[in-house]
């Protein structure tokens, strides 16, 4: 599936935001946001602390959950997230921003993080918003999948999943794939 900029690239920045294990500190965080396309992206300490705190936040957004509790959570990030958005033209061409001018580094992850999730609700469908169903796994992803379908947050975990289960059935293992062994013949 093909998202615009702000719809899919910034729903994947919040699904890599909520996947954080620890407050990072600003110079971990900045290339994660230049990945996203993300453009003011230098962070002082308080903006990292943050926008980590906004990450616990959109976390609420992934998983299953029903339409009008996945709605209630966006619209609570969209209203404190205090975003408006207008037509820049910055580039020459015209586009949406959703965060204030000269708003600081956190304030525009913020204000675009719940644009995204709210483009990705109402464009592509909130059983998008996901969280990877393999045992002890549980990382959040957008489901960018022609069918909408996806399940796992990587091949590798869908891959894992399916030799534990195969495992499973042949030999009656029940340990997680991820403790497994594999002999080598």
């Amino acid at each position: 599936m093909h998202f615009n900029h702000y719809g899919g690239e910034t729903a994947r920045l919040a699904a890599d935001l909520v996947n954080l294990t620890a407050p990072p500190p600003p110079e971990h965080l900045e290339p994660l946001l230049a990945t996203h396309g993300v453009v003011h992206r230098a962070l002082t300490a308080v903006q990292a602390e943050t926008i980590w705190t906004w990450s616990r936040r959109l976390a609420a957004c992934f998983g299953r959950q029903d339409l009008e509790e996945r709605c209630q959570a966006v619209n609570a990030l969209l209203a404190d997230a205090s975003s408006s958005p207008r037509i820049s033209l910055h580039d020459g061409r015209p586009h949406l921003h959703y965060s204030a001018t000269g708003a600081d580094a956190a304030a525009h992850v913020r204000a675009v993080t719940a644009a995204g999730l709210a483009y990705v609700v109402c464009s592509a469908g909130a059983e998008r918003l996901g969280r990877c169903a393999r045992h002890d796994c549980g990382l959040a992803f957008v489901d960018t999948s022609r069918n909408g379908r996806r399940v796992y947050c990587s091949v590798r975990c869908a891959n894992n999943d399916a030799v534990a289960r195969h495992r499973e059935r042949l030999h009656g293992d029940t340990r997680p794939s991820t403790t497994r062994k594999t002999r080598r013949t």
